[in-house]
């Protein structure tokens, strides 16, 4: 295989990443032409990366949701390869792990599902690694909401982490504008001072 075979001899596993290929190829943006209002995307609310959880994109209107893509690295030949393979059903994104020819592969499978959802089929310990055990969803995924599904807090009568309702009201940001900047004065005073 990959990485036994002489003349390829890939025996580093240097990445695994899950994809999210939602709403993929979808843009927000009129770029066809310059305009004056570009920051307009973030005021409108809703767009292909912002939506409503009502509004959401159906996974079944993309043919393959989930993939996994894989970068292996051959240092006796100095070549790198990557790899994507798609999972065939995107409502349970199931692959084959690859833990047993990488080890490396452990802790990556476990952050894709943690953060995706997919599932490495033959993985020994497929369990959460970044979010809570309790943690509903996963987060990484593009119909998952902005704002999440729970808060955590500690609650200091209960002497516990409690789990509640989001209670966060999503909002857009508004870029800062720096009007006057004494660098930039300065520097035009120090120009006018040189030219006269």
């Amino acid at each position: 295989g990959l990485r036994d075979d002489p003349e390829l001899h890939f025996e580093c596993l240097i990445d695994l990443a899950g994809v999210d290929y939602l709403g993929y190829g979808q843009d927000e943006w009129d770029t066809d032409e310059v305009s004056s209002s570009g920051f307009s995307r973030g005021v409108e609310g809703q767009g292909p990366g912002r939506f409503r959880w009502e509004d959401r994109p159906e996974a079944a209107s993309q043919p393959r949701r989930f993939a996994v893509v894989v970068h292996l690295l051959s240092l006796q030949h100095n070549r790198r390869l990557r790899l994507r393979t798609f999972a065939a059903d995107d409502q349970f994104p199931v692959v084959p792990s690859l833990k047993d020819v990488w080890g490396a592969a452990d802790w990556f499978e476990r952050e894709a599902f943690d953060l995706f959802g997919i599932v490495f089929e033959g993985h020994p310990d497929l369990r959460r690694i970044l979010t809570d055990y309790g943690f509903v969803g996963h987060p990484f995924r593009k119909d998952f909401p902005l704002i999440g599904n729970v808060e955590v807090r500690y609650d200091p009568e209960q002497g516990r982490v409690v789990y509640q309702p989001v209670t966060i009201e999503p909002r857009v940001g508004v870029p800062r504008v720096v009007r006057d900047d004494s660098r930039y004065l300065q520097a035009a005073n120090e120009q006018e001072g040189k030219a006269s």
